[in-house]
């Protein structure tokens, strides 16, 4: 049977917020006529995840569990379920549904319109952040987007969110090449989306603020010194033939 969408949720120490999870996606997902599959790749987690995950197979449909014994990072293991899936689409959103399953439907119409990369976006218009993120966030988060901006990736207002969806094509296509297993890895993955010819949408969303988010102010500084090392790999020639 072929597989329409691709579910992938990445999840690192996600033990307490995976389930509320999964039972939402599955609920959404089982009103749909498509074909679908949801993996959880879990990312070394150091407590019960796999336990979870493994458990709810159980209870939720077309449920798959990637184990990795050891971390990897989000964007080793984001690239890691895009090339395990089937699906002619093939969606990563984040293990505590900070952005609902729901948005998808606001995806695909976008992939018939000749889009083949997707992104969930929380400073497109109509987007909604509950509650807004602390005031510190949202100045480096601006600050941080407009060097991405001017570094790789202009006319991308948000990078970061963690909901994207792909073409089984781009994917497939696009991934391989990416040399990120951190916090940089999105803009990498647009970076590349753009250079292989790719037309990207961004769709606003309504975000939830976990007051938990495992998103350290080192995340920040990460990810602006990975922006450069995305340029630099360009520059020399570092992917390599990206012709498509």
């Amino acid at each position: 049977m072929k597989i329409f969408l691709s579910v992938i949720i990445p999840c690192y120490n996600g033990a307490e917020v995976l389930p509320k999870t999964l039972i939402a996606v599955d609920k959404f997902l089982s009103t749909k006529e498509y074909p679908y599959e949801i993996l959880v790749i879990n990312d070394g987690s150091r407590d019960r995840t796999a336990e979870v995950a493994v458990n709810m197979t159980a209870a939720i449909k077309n449920l798959k569990v990637v184990n990795n014994p050891t971390n990897q990072g989000k964007g080793g293991v984001v690239k890691q379920g895009m090339l395990v899936s089937r699906g002619a689409y093939r969606l990563f959103m984040d293990d505590d549904n900070s952005t609902s399953i729901e948005h998808v439907d606001l995806m695909l119409p976008c992939f018939e319109q000749g889009y083949q990369v997707v992104i969930g976006s929380r400073a497109a218009k109509g987007a909604r952040l509950e509650p807004a993120e602390p005031f510190y966030r949202q100045l480096l988060g601006k600050a941080g987007n407009l060097l991405i901006q001017l570094t790789n990736v202009p006319g991308i207002w948000d990078t970061q969110c963690g909901f994207k969806a792909f073409t089984a094509e781009a994917a497939e296509r696009i991934f391989p090449h990416l040399k990120i297993n951190r916090w940089g890895f999105d803009i990498e993955v647009l970076t590349l989306a753009r250079k292989l010819g790719y037309r990207v949408k961004e769709v606003p969303v309504r975000w939830v603020n976990n007051p938990n988010s495992r998103v350290s102010l080192s995340a920040y500084l990460q990810v602006f010194v990975e922006n450069f090392k995305i340029r630099w790999w360009l520059w020399t020639g570092a992917y390599g033939n990206l012709g498509r």
